[in-house]
C-alpha cells in the first residue's frame, strides 16, 4: 500500500504537466484528462522501479495515447463546412476551473489550437513536445518510429504553418480587454451597428461552433459582416459573466440561469480581431458550473442569474 500511495504522489506532481502536454495536442480537455487517467492505470500495472525517468516516462505514454487518438479522430472525421473548434478552458469570475486548468490556457489561445488542429497528427506532436515542452528529438523520433531528422523536419513544417497563421498577440491588459467586450454588447444590445463596426478590426474573424447546427455560418470574415452578426444573435435578456478564455477576456453567456454560449476575444490595439464562440450542442458537452459571482449586463448593476 505505502509502494502505491508513493507511486500516486509521484503522479500527482506530474499531472498538471501531463495534462498540459494532452491539452495542446487534443485542444479538448475530457480527452486530455482521459489520456491522463489512461497514463496512470498504466503506471500502475507497471514494474515502476525499472523506470529510471518517471516524468519522461509518463509523458512518453501520454503523447502515444494522444497520437492514437488524433489518428482515430481524423479516420472517423466527415467532411463538412462547420467549424469545429477546441474545448475552452474557462476560469475567472466564479466559473469553477481548478487552478490547474487555467495554468495550463494562461499561454494557449484557441487561435493557437485552432492552427494545431490543422496540422497531421506526427507534426503535431513533433511541435508541441519539442517546441512547447523542450523534448529532445531523440526521444520524439522513438515515439514515432522515425529518424531524428525527419522528425526535426515534421516540427520544422508544423513551426511554418503556425507562423505562416500570424496569430495575433492579445493586448495584455486584461481589464481593459474586458471594458472592450462591455462595450461590444452594449453597442450590440443598443443595435449600435456604426459602434460595432468602429470596434472591429477590418479583417476580424469569426468562429462558431454549435455541433453543427443546419443553416447558421460558422464562419464569417469581416468587419460589417461580424458586426451584423453580432446585432442578429444578441439576447437581450441574457446575463454576460466575465471569464479568462483560455488566457483572454471571454465571457460566459447565461439566460435563465444556464449557460447558453462561451466566447472567446482576441483583442489586439483596442479592436477585436477574433471571435471564438461554442454554444448548442457543443456547449453541453463542458462542465461548466457556475460557482460564485454575480453576471453583468453592460449599463446595468451585477445581478445573479
Amino acid at each position: 500500500m505505502e509502494e502505491q500511495e508513493w507511486l500516486a504522489a509521484r503522479f500527482e506532481e506530474n499531472r498538471v504537466r501531463l495534462k498540459a502536454v494532452a491539452y495542446r495536442m487534443l485542444g479538448s480537455s475530457s480527452e486530455a484528462e482521459d489520456a491522463v487517467q489512461d497514463a496512470w492505470i498504466r503506471l500502475s500495472r507497471s514494474d515502476a522501479e525499472a523506470i529510471e525517468n518517471l516524468s519522461g516516462w509518463l509523458t512518453t505514454v501520454v503523447a502515444r495515447i494522444c497520437l492514437n487518438t488524433l489518428r482515430s479522430r481524423r479516420l472517423g472525421e466527415e467532411r463538412t463546412t462547420q467549424a469545429v473548434l477546441p474545448d475552452p478552458v474557462v476560469a475567472g469570475e466564479g466559473w469553477g476551473e481548478p487552478e490547474s486548468e487555467a495554468l495550463l490556457a494562461d499561454s494557449v489561445g484557441l487561435a493557437l489550437l485552432v492552427v494545431l488542429d490543422t496540422l497531421a497528427p506526427a507534426e503535431r506532436l513533433a511541435f508541441v513536445l519539442h517546441d512547447m515542452f523542450d523534448v529532445p528529438f531523440d526521444d520524439i523520433a522513438a515515439m514515432l518510429d522515425r529518424s531524428p531528422a525527419a522528425t526535426r523536419q515534421l516540427a520544422s513544417r508544423a513551426r511554418r504553418r503556425v507562423q505562416g497563421a500570424a496569430i495575433p498577440e492579445p493586448d495584455a491588459d486584461l481589464p481593459r480587454q474586458r471594458e472592450v467586450l462591455d462595450a461590444f454588447f452594449a453597442a450590440a444590445r443598443g443595435h449600435d451597428f456604426d459602434s460595432l463596426v468602429a470596434m472591429l478590426d477590418p479583417d476580424v474573424v469569426l468562429r462558431a461552433d454549435g455541433g453543427g447546427v443546419p443553416g447558421v455560418p460558422s464562419l464569417i470574415r469581416g468587419a460589417d459582416d461580424v458586426a451584423r452578426q453580432a446585432l442578429r444573435f444578441a439576447l437581450p435578456q441574457a446575463v454576460l459573466h466575465h471569464a479568462v478564455i483560455n488566457g483572454a477576456a471571454g465571457v460566459v453567456v447565461t439566460s435563465r440561469g444556464k449557460p447558453v454560449s462561451v466566447m472567446g476575444f482576441t483583442i489586439v490595439g483596442g479592436r477585436v480581431v477574433e471571435i471564438n464562440g461554442i454554444y448548442g450542442d457543443r456547449l453541453a458537452k463542458l462542465d461548466l458550473t457556475l460557482t460564485t459571482g454575480p453576471g453583468t449586463q453592460p449599463g446595468q448593476e451585477a445581478r445573479r442569474p
